[in-house]
Parts: structure tokens; C-alpha cells; sequence
């Protein structure tokens, strides 16, 4: 049998604005994206039985096709048959790091592994750009998770432009366990409360994007200039998050008052972050804030930025 395995990065959002609604019911978004180093490892491997099999180490992850994972196999086999009865059955496990339902794109980040690792143990010589178009159809965080590194996402979020990598920030995540925020809940809740502000014309919309491409994030981060990058982090959904779940909110303020270069929950939770600039202070406020919330449902990861999205770690 033919395997390869891939490390499957998790991503934050460091800016995340809502512009308005789109026709396919989406919404229209202007967001940067971030990879970091916290990542599961895909083991995928090919022949057999012409059958898709999927087995994960976290009972909470399904084995079926309600797994991005599965399904992400799934469209590759639709894309290409003569290469799935060629090579035969295709076998993913996947060994979880990054939290559940934590609104840090693990699922979206195995789909794109699968992606990734498919096009190289079927020889098919797919570009990026040809993997993150397959990826858009699955879901709009997967061509993201294949690029990797720090980018402008607009669109539902699938529309790339590719950003000045960031070094030397470290990140502390933090997720009570039991705690999950439904995503499409988030961005209904948005829509009921606040779509009088949205822009409704493509020219506004277009003005609005160029603004955030030339506006003081991305300066920021063109000038790797970590001070500002953390006073600028923006998350419109933490208006509906933050008064629906204390707990989150809780999170939030307890960063804030340890000195971190800035906090925010990232995408629609329920995980916060905090930038530090390095590893030991990354790990000195971890413990304060284990101190501070003494809750054994309470879980916190020390990682840093990553500068590539799906990595090749092995191969035969």
C-alpha cells in the first residue's frame, strides 16, 4: 500500500468583518487569516478494497461522510474514478490535536490534508490553486487550510490573497471542553441584529474590501509590527457570542488583564486566543490563567504562527 502522512494545521482569525449578505445565503466577509503550529496528523493510504474508510482517535469525530474528511475523499474519487479504481481503496486515520468544535478549522483542515495527499499518491499534479478550488466546494475554510501561512480571505472566505508571513508570535488557546457555539447560530443571531448595517451594493462592498486590504491590520502585518497587530484584533461575531456565553467573555477579560499583546474568540468560538511574543510568556500566562480559572473542563494550548497550511511529514 501506498501512505503518506500530513501534519493538518489549525487556523485563527485575527480580523473577521461582516460586510453584508451574498445570494447563495452566505455572508459576505472580509477576514485574516492565520495559520499555527497546533495540527492533527493525517495518515492516509491507498489500495485494497475500492472503499473509503476514516478512523479518528477522538470518539466525538465521525467515521462517515458527516466527516469533511470523508467527504473530502469522497470528491476526489467523483473527480477522478480512473484513479480510485487504478489505485483502489482509500483509508484515512486521523490522530486529534486540535480541539473539537472549537471554531479553529480541524475539520476543514483534515479535508484539506486529504486533498493534499490524494493528488500526491495518485500522481495527478494538481496545482494549489486547482487543490483550493476542489477544496471551495467542501467547505470555505478548506482552501485556506491548504495555503496555509497568514492571508486575506474575502468572499464566504475561499477568495485568497496571500499576506506577509508573521514569525515569533505565540498563541494561547483556550476552550472550556463542553462548550461548543453553533456556527450557523452565530451569523443568524448577526443577521437578526445588526443586517440593517449591511452594504447592499457590489460597488460599497468592493470599496469596503479595498479599505480593509490598505487599512492598518494590513499595515500592521506588512511591518511585522506585533504591538499593533494585537491592539487591531477585530471579530464581529464576539457581538453575539460574547453576551450569549459569560464563559467565553470570562476568557476574554482574564487575557486581557494578564498583559497579552491582544485577545479575541476566534471565528464563531468558542475559543479564545491570546498574542504573546514569546514562548515563555506564551507559557507563564497559561498557567496564570489555570490559576485564575480553576475548572477542570478548561483546556489551554500553547502553540506559535505557522508559516505553511498541509505539510508531508512521511511517505512510502
Amino acid at each position: 500500500m501506498r501512505s503518506y502522512s500530513l501534519l493538518a494545521p489549525a487556523k485563527i482569525n485575527l480580523y473577521l468583518e461582516i460586510l453584508g449578505d451574498r445570494p447563495d445565503g452566505f455572508h459576505e466577509l472580509v477576514m485574516v487569516l492565520q495559520g499555527v503550529e497546533l495540527a492533527d496528523q493525517i495518515d492516509l493510504r491507498v489500495g485494497g478494497m475500492g472503499n473509503i474508510y476514516v478512523e479518528c482517535n477522538h470518539p466525538e469525530v465521525p467515521s462517515d461522510r458527516s466527516n469533511l474528511a470523508y467527504r473530502a475523499a469522497e470528491l476526489m474519487t467523483q473527480q477522478f474514478p480512473d484513479c480510485f479504481a487504478r489505485f483502489g481503496g482509500i483509508s484515512v486515520a486521523i490522530q486529534k490535536n486540535i480541539p473539537v468544535g472549537a471554531g479553529l478549522a480541524g475539520g476543514s483542515s483534515n479535508a484539506a490534508a486529504v486533498l493534499v495527499g490524494l493528488d500526491l499518491l495518485w500522481d495527478l499534479g494538481l496545482t494549489q490553486d486547482e487543490l483550493e478550488e476542489l477544496g471551495a466546494t467542501l467547505g470555505s475554510d478548506v482552501p485556506f487550510c491548504i495555503a496555509g501561512g497568514t492571508a486575506l480571505a474575502t468572499g464566504r472566505g475561499e477568495q485568497l490573497d496571500t499576506l506577509p508571513g508573521l514569525d515569533g508570535l505565540y498563541v494561547i488557546l483556550a476552550k472550556f471542553r463542553s462548550l461548543s457555539v453553533s456556527t450557523p447560530w452565530a451569523y443568524q443571531t448577526y443577521r437578526k441584529k445588526f443586517s440593517t448595517s449591511y452594504l447592499k451594493d457590489s460597488t460599497d462592498l468592493e470599496l469596503r474590501r479595498q479599505q480593509v486590504h490598505s487599512g492598518p491590520m494590513l499595515n500592521a502585518i506588512a511591518h511585522h509590527n506585533s504591538v499593533k497587530i494585537g491592539q487591531l484584533l477585530h471579530n464581529d461575531l464576539e457581538k453575539v457570542v460574547l453576551p450569549e456565553f459569560p464563559e467565553v467573555l470570562r476568557l476574554r477579560e482574564t487575557f486581557q488583564r494578564l498583559g497579552v499583546l491582544g485577545t479575541m474568540m476566534s471565528g464563531s468560538g468558542p475559543t479564545v486566543f491570546a498574542l504573546v511574543e514569546s514562548e515563555e510568556k506564551a507559557h507563564q500566562i497559561k498557567e496564570q490563567v489555570k490559576r485564575e480559572i480553576a475548572n477542570p473542563d478548561l483546556d489551554l494550548w500553547v502553540t506559535k504562527f505557522a508559516k505553511a497550511g498541509i505539510q508531508v511529514v512521511g511517505g512510502r
